[in-house]
């Protein structure tokens, strides 16, 4: 059974949309509520090596992509989340999981002002401390919830 079986079979009724964008590019789309779940079997069942999360400020919401390697097929698997929450976006830290994603959600939470729940030292990483609070550099500068 290939990786995309198995996890169309782990993940069942979490996935709620799934593009192959290339033969070794897959993205799937999932809950927020689910992505500590999600990761844990990616992880520890699936053996899928976590790269990195990235967020994005889009019109309507925000979007959080955490991106899985398949190192022996050379896939990358990418899991979905979109946060309609513009005034207050948060979702679960993964940081639990894998201590390494701790500097990636200090990061989005301060250039994007997402809230990473449980997080064990949600501060400052990359901006001055004389930053403005509340200001997140990376939205979209005319959204009008970037104060």
């Amino acid at each position: 059974m290939d990786m995309r079986d198995r996890i169309k079979e782990k993940l069942q009724g979490k996935i709620k949309d799934w593009q192959e964008k290339s033969v070794k590019r897959i993205y799937f789309s999932i809950d927020k509520n689910d992505i500590f779940k999600v990761a844990q079997v990616c992880f520890k069942e699936l053996e899928l090596r976590f790269i990195t999360a990235t967020g994005t400020d889009m019109p309507e919401h925000f979007e959080m992509l955490y991106h899985f390697s398949n190192d022996p097929a050379g896939e990358i698997f990418s899991v979905r989340v979109l946060l309609e929450d513009k005034l207050k976006p948060e979702i679960e830290s993964i940081t639990p999981l894998f201590p390494g994603a701790e500097w990636i959600e200090r990061e989005v939470w301060e250039l994007l002002g997402i809230n990473f729940k449980g997080h064990p030292n949600l501060k400052k990483l990359l901006l001055g401390e004389d930053w403005p609070e509340n200001e997140y550099p990376l939205r979209n500068k005319s959204d009008s919830n970037n104060k």
